[in-house]
């Protein structure tokens, strides 16, 4: 395992459960945690939990606190999927190490932190799926679904298989794509037709009043002109009267002529009054100009009650497509454009499901071809998987048991995601018994023990870089014990290990060990997390062994078990 590898590097309990400050410098390697019974050394795994985005449990706050927390700090490569979301979240990353937070109130609510800024839980699930995988009681189950067991096959069947897959997978999915296209061709031919005679109708009822850009605007402004002719040139004709003249003495331009006659004889003698009276020139000049515009446009105005009829009667049919096809002209010929476009793809049905049928028929001899070499690397791996997996069930103390990884294709079977083959794990025990499926040919040991090699096995393979294992040799026990500490210590060398167990045999394998002690008042009972070394971590392996940590007989089995596990052997 390099230093480049992710891993967690500090976890941070407060006040959760019977834990009321804990924290644990983590390391690369294998990390055991042990305990007294009700310690409360489980409650680092339910805050690994709580990290992943667990449910927020208020019972989990300890008595008389008002609320828990739980920290880690991870460190991440640059570029990582984690990271990458976490940024996104608007979390920082700083020097390559990510802090991710929970806080639970005791009142009910919880808080998730990535990075410094306040997720969704669901957020904590996504960063984390890549960086940690749980196996505890409850999660053996997983090895019950047929989806987890196909991956897992597909993960040791190694490069090959996963450039196999690779290659399958975008040719799947063309052909999913046009059998759906084509299967909704044919479903909804009806309703397509409908919708084509609806548009062919609307299309050709614009196409008829042939619209024009801004024409509503133009036309409405024309017939305004033409419907109040008669007043308009009679306004004209008034208002040119009374600047020219016409009117008699009291005409605007008379009076302005005298304005300006009068200012003209005192001209010269004063600069400011000078100004005012180039002014009034000025309007003189303007008062003669706007009269003989009134004039022409006087004169210009037609009576032309047929053009009025025909503005009236266009107006109404652009109207009448607008409250159909929109509140303005720009809806219409918006609407237009885009029908058109639609019944050129209507139109084309006929040749659209030729070419879907011309497609798939090239496609899916290709999905079948792709589809049976994913069969044939499956069932090579199917063969050599199990062997080595029955190699490291007789280590566990299981030299009867045996695992077959069944891999058959159906004769109907359609190609799916995964390609064609249903994948199940059948198992045996015992010699003599015959194969089942897991959930009804394994105990909760023997699943505890089938999971534990399935990982060895896989170990080079994992992409996850941190494993926590939470009393998974439950029921294992004498030398099964010993060969489950050297599989974790193993595991170790490919990824960081954390386990919670009870077992002394596992513990002396570890790299690093940390005990949870409780203190019980009479009122409370709190637990702490402390790492022990040399003496101290005897004392505790003394302790496991025999629930006596000065008994000498302990101490020495504790020291051969130390022993054991440093060699190796």
């Amino acid at each position: 395992m390099t230093a480049e590898r992710t891993i967690w590097q500090q976890l941070t309990l407060r006040d959760l459960g019977v834990i009321d400050s804990a924290e644990l410098e983590l390391s690369e390697g294998f990390t055991v945690i042990t305990g007294e019974t009700g310690a409360g050394k489980t409650m680092v795994v339910t805050a690994l939990g709580l990290l992943r985005g667990d449910r927020a449990d208020p019972g989990l706050v300890r008595r008389g606190a008002d609320r828990a927390r739980v920290e880690a700090s991870i460190g991440v490569r640059a570029g990582a999927g984690a990271a990458t979301a976490v940024e996104e979240a608007g979390g920082r990353i700083d020097d390559d190490v990510v802090i991710l937070g929970r806080i639970l109130s005791a009142q009910g609510r919880s808080r998730a932190v990535a990075g410094g800024a306040t997720v969704p839980a669901a957020l904590l699930t996504e960063v984390t799926d890549e960086l940690v995988a749980v196996h505890g009681q409850s999660d053996q189950h997983r090895l019950l679904r047929a989806a987890e067991q196909r991956a897992a096959l597909d993960r040791f069947a190694g490069d090959e298989f996963a450039a196999a897959a690779a290659a399958y997978g975008p040719v799947h999915a063309r052909w999913r794509a046009a059998q759906r296209t084509l299967d909704e061709l044919r479903t909804h031919a009806q309703e397509r037709a409908r919708e084509l005679d609806v548009l062919r109708f609307g299309l050709d009822e614009v196409e008829s009043v042939d619209p024009q850009p801004g024409e509503d605007e133009a036309l409405k402004a024309e017939e305004g002109v033409l419907a109040h002719a008669e007043s308009l040139a009679r306004a004209a004709d008034l208002a040119h009267s009374v600047l020219t003249g016409e009117a008699g003495p009291s005409a605007a331009r008379t009076q302005v002529a005298e304005a300006s006659a009068h200012l003209q004889d005192v001209g010269g003698h004063d600069p400011a009054l000078d100004q005012l009276t180039e002014r009034v020139v000025e309007i003189g000049i303007l008062v003669d100009e706007v009269g003989a515009d009134l004039a022409a446009y006087s004169a210009g105005v037609e009576l032309d009650p047929e053009r009025l009829a025909t503005l009236q009667d266009r107006r109404a049919a652009l109207a009448a497509l607008q409250r159909k096809y929109g509140p303005t002209l720009d809806d219409v010929l918006a609407w237009a454009a885009t029908s058109a476009t639609r019944l050129g793809e209507l139109g084309n049905d006929d040749e659209a499901v030729a070419a879907l049928v011309t497609e798939l028929a090239e496609l899916e001899p290709e999905v079948h071809r792709l589809a049976g070499e994913m069969s044939k690397l499956r069932v090579d791996a199917a063969g050599r998987l199990g062997e080595l997996v029955d190699a490291e069930l007789a280590q566990l103390s299981m030299p009867s048991a045996h695992l077959e990884v069944s891999v058959t294709t159906r004769p109907d079977a359609v190609p799916g995601p995964h390609g064609l083959d249903d994948v199940e794990l059948l198992f045996a025990a015992n010699s003599g018994t015959g194969l089942r499926p897991l959930h009804k040919g394994a105990s909760g040991g023997e699943l505890s023990r089938l999971m534990l090699a399935l990982e060895v096995v896989l170990a080079d393979r994992t992409t996850v870089p941190t494993l926590v294992f939470d009393e998974v040799d439950a029921g294992i026990g004498g030398k099964a014990a010993v060969e489950v500490g050297r599989r974790l210590s193993r595991l170790a060398q490919h990824a960081q290990v954390i386990a919670v167990t009870h077992l002394p045999q596992v513990a002396a394998f570890a790299d690093h060990h940390f005990v949870v002690s409780k203190d019980d008042n009479g009122t409370v009972t709190s637990s702490s997390v402390a790492e022990v070394q040399e003496s101290d971590r005897v004392d505790e392996l003394a302790r496991m062994l025999a629930g006596q940590e000065e008994s000498a007989a302990a101490q020495a089995h504790a020291r051969e078990l130390l022993a054991l596990a440093r060699d190796g052997s």
